[in-house]
């Protein structure tokens, strides 16, 4: 018994850390079209300056990588926005004290909540073709978020971010045999 406990605990705490990323696309788009990028002029990001400046290092890097480049006249457009809000607590511990006497039956339980609320950060990049201002792939992260971290922890939780959402573009379009 107290070797599932350990195990839930254990894997709550996984579950919390983990980066979280949902995806779409157009599948009628050519991906290799998109060679080049910017950032939209004037973008609010909902991130603090400091943020804001760390994602876009941690995109660029990526960016650099994938053999994609920054220009001032590019393919597509990134567009950031994030949000952060508070989650409830949903791990908790039951305790329950039963008891019959002949054919009468009692019992008592509560509910004990294991940690406090959680702070989560949502973040949706958008991938928005410049030429025809239509978007062709989102992706939108969540994760915790602890906004009394240091700066080289928050560095570290957005390269976490941007590794994981752009770890699937451009995405692998499966073609339908017909």
């Amino acid at each position: 018994m107290r070797s599932v406990l350990i195990i839930l605990i254990v894997l709550c705490a996984i579950s919390c850390t983990t980066v979280r990323v949902n995806y779409d696309f157009d599948n009628s788009v050519d991906f290799t079209n998109y060679n080049t990028y910017n950032y939209y002029p004037e973008m609010q990001t909902g991130l603090s300056d400091l943020d804001s400046r760390r994602l876009f290092n941690a995109i660029d890097s990526t960016m650099q990588m994938r053999g994609i480049l920054l220009s001032e006249e590019p393919d597509f457009y990134i567009n950031i926005q994030s949000s952060s809000f508070v989650t409830p607590s949903n791990s908790n511990v039951g305790v329950g004290i039963g008891g019959t006497s002949g054919n009468v039956g009692g019992g008592v339980s509560v509910g004990l909540p294991l940690g406090g609320s959680n702070l989560e950060r949502e973040i949706i990049f958008d991938l928005v073709d410049s030429q025809k201002d239509a978007l062709f792939w989102q992706a939108i992260s969540l994760s915790n978020f602890d906004e009394n971290s240091s700066p080289g922890a928050r560095e570290k939780k957005l390269q976490e971010i941007v590794a994981k959402v752009f770890s699937r573009y451009p995405p692998s379009i499966k073609k339908n045999k017909k």
